[in-house]
């Protein structure tokens, strides 16, 4: 069996001034999670989760990090879902499945 690397981005953050300070528009060098600057250096699949009424991370974080990732996959919006329930909708599953069994699995067919 072959193991693929791959990542996954369950409600992520652009960047720790951005959730704290949402008009923030630079990355700063002290920011802990610069993530919207590192993103598109992410070689591996990535698959974003993040639901639409999250109420600690905004669902804006999920959309600008997926449109920064050249290797971002079909993402999961899952609507009405929050920051602490996401998982519990079914198409959550659903979506890893599919991701690891099936666009994982084609990549080394």
């Amino acid at each position: 069996m072959y193991y693929s690397q791959s990542v996954v981005l369950h409600s992520p953050l652009t960047s720790g001034m951005r959730v704290a300070f949402p008009d923030t528009r630079k990355t700063y060098c002290f920011d802990a999670f610069p993530n919207i600057e590192k993103v598109s250096k992410i070689t591996s699949p990535v698959l974003i989760i993040h639901g639409t009424e999250d109420e600690v991370i905004d669902f804006s974080h999920g959309l600008a990090l997926f449109e920064r990732c050249p290797k971002a996959v079909e993402p999961l919006w899952v609507e009405g879902a929050g920051h602490n329930d996401i998982e519990l909708y079914s198409q959550y599953l659903e979506r890893l499945r599919r991701f690891i069994s099936q666009e994982l699995a084609a990549q080394h067919a």
